[in-house]
């Protein structure tokens, strides 16, 4: 092959790709606005009145029978319980994909270029087409943040089970809240920061030093690449406890410090004036709520 051809197939093969990335993104964040709108819809909408005789008629409210000993009342308890850990499972899936999406459009804008660039050099090193790799590199860095996600739901359920979150999925505590500020500044000064985003500022370095051949080294090299994601951002994805979950603007905030600090050339300074101003405004939030 030529180096005009290669060079042409490589220019549609990263148009491929970057087509890709960007409907993958749009799709998360159509989700994600379909899902704050609805939210929104279900805070504003009003109760509905029940009466005495409406909760009678209630399905799972059939008081007849309850004073009847021995099996009928065990049965009723099973599945009085086995509705319950349904309900629980239910809730705490729906919460862990919450976040997965989220984190696919939080953090697939500042992948792509090392996205891009993988695909890039696997039709150079392959003269072959790059998709099933570069797929399977795109599904390692995203599994790793599906961990981060089932993690963060984790922690969602407990805060919400201990009457720490609000239905608009803030924490309830200013003193927490500016902790979090607070704890999430100082990260960003920190050496695993500061190592974590290194390595995502220098797509080509990390590529050449955590190469691996075949369809599972691919998908272990976007694991990895993930881990030092998960390193560089966690702290940030922990203020949305803070913001709002399903704060738009808030998560739209998180996402371009976050892109800047991975893409743009001054990055490493943008984070720690980023925690500066975190610190900040997590001792401003503390020192009001004592």
């Amino acid at each position: 092959m030529t180096a005009t051809a290669l060079e042409e197939v490589l220019k549609r093969d990263r148009l491929v790709v970057l087509a890709s990335l960007v409907a993958i993104a749009l799709i998360a964040w159509l989700y994600l606005f379909q899902l704050a709108a609805d939210m929104a819809a279900m805070d504003t909408a009003p109760a509905p009145a029940t009466s005495s005789n409406d909760m009678a008629e209630m399905p799972g409210m059939d008081m007849s029978g309850m004073d009847m000993p021995g099996m009928k009342m065990e049965g009723r308890q099973s599945a009085s319980a086995a509705e319950t850990s349904s309900s629980v499972i239910a809730t705490f899936g729906f919460l862990a994909a919450m976040w997965m999406v989220m984190m696919v459009g939080m953090m697939l804008p500042s992948a792509a270029s090392t996205i891009l660039l993988f695909a890039a050099l696997e039709r150079k090193r392959q003269q072959l087409g790059p998709y099933g790799r570069t797929a399977l590199f795109v599904s390692g860095y995203f599994l790793t943040w599906f961990a981060f996600s089932v993690v963060a739901a984790a922690a969602q359920a407990a805060l919400s089970s201990a009457g720490l979150m609000s239905m608009d999925m803030t924490v309830t505590s200013a003193v927490a809240g500016g902790a979090v500020f607070i704890l999430a500044g100082l990260y960003e000064f920190s050496s695993l920061k500061n190592r974590c985003l290194s390595h995502c500022r220098s797509p080509l370095e990390w590529i050449a030093h955590h190469q691996r051949p075949g369809s599972l080294g691919a998908l272990r090299m976007g694991m990895s690449h993930g881990l030092f994601c998960v390193g560089c951002c966690w702290m940030l994805m922990l203020l949305l406890f803070v913001g709002g979950v399903m704060n738009l603007l808030w998560v739209a905030a998180i996402a371009g410090v976050v892109l800047v600090e991975k893409m743009l050339p001054g990055g490493p300074i943008a984070a720690r004036l980023a925690g500066g101003v975190l610190v900040v405004f997590g001792v401003y939030l503390m020192s009001n709520a004592l």
